[in-house]
């Protein structure tokens, strides 16, 4: 069953991710100072006076070139394997017919592109008002098809803020909860009626009606050999 099979790889993806960087952190500690973790905790306490983003951007631990390198490489890796379990997500829930490879793309570049355009601009108000004018000159000429697809881009978009600031657990709880919400809901159909439009696929397939046969050709019956 499809969703068997998505319920176990995404179990056995996360298990790995969390467990895997349990074990690396209990075994070297004092990787944790230099690495784009912790972020959440320093949102959550923001000290007065200062914004939370100004609070999570604050890192004098990260002083060299090598350590700078390490923590953006750790946070646009940790946006991008974030954003893999989601769109798994969406390949094996999305109906076929509104089925969009190209959202699957932003899916997985989005967070990426977000991570490193929060790392440049955090700093800095003119970056920030700079790349406002030139987002506000770029025209995005493929519209969703879904108010279901826009969740998932803002997802990513919050993924990259995640991890762009240094909170990449944070990015891997959003992920985490949007996965098991989708899941719930396409398992459950919460709120399907006969004859909508659909954004996910039938959980059950085989309690759907057969679709109508399709209209015969009046050429090809004209043209059928007559029956002995």
């Amino acid at each position: 069953m499809r969703a068997g099979r998505l319920v176990t790889q995404l179990i056995i993806y996360y298990a790995v991710i969390i467990g895997g960087t349990f074990l690396l952190l209990q075994a070297y500690p004092e990787l944790r100072s230099y690495l784009p973790v912790g972020g959440a905790q320093e949102l959550i306490g923001a000290t007065e006076g200062k914004s939370a983003l100004e609070t999570a951007a604050s890192d004098p631990k990260v002083k060299s070139l090598g350590q700078s390198l390490g923590w953006l490489s750790v946070a646009i890796l940790g946006a991008l394997m974030s954003a893999l379990p989601v769109s798994w997500m969406y390949m094996a829930t999305r109906t076929d017919e509104e089925y969009d490879q190209s959202l699957i793309s932003s899916i997985l570049i989005l967070p990426v592109v977000v991570t490193s355009i929060v790392i440049v601009v955090q700093n800095s108000l003119a970056l920030a008002f700079a790349l406002g004018g030139i987002a506000g000159a770029v025209r995005f000429k493929n519209s969703l098809k879904s108010s279901g697809d826009a969740l998932y881009i803002l997802l990513s978009v919050g993924m990259g803020l995640a991890s762009g600031i240094g909170a990449v657990e944070l990015a891997f709880v959003m992920a985490m909860a949007f996965n098991i919400i989708f899941l719930i809901l396409w398992v459950s159909e919460y709120g399907e009626r006969a004859g909508m439009k659909r954004f996910m696929t039938d959980f059950n397939p085989g309690t759907c009606p057969d679709p109508p046969a399709p209209p015969a050709d009046p050429a090809a019956a004209v043209n059928a050999p007559p029956k002995a």
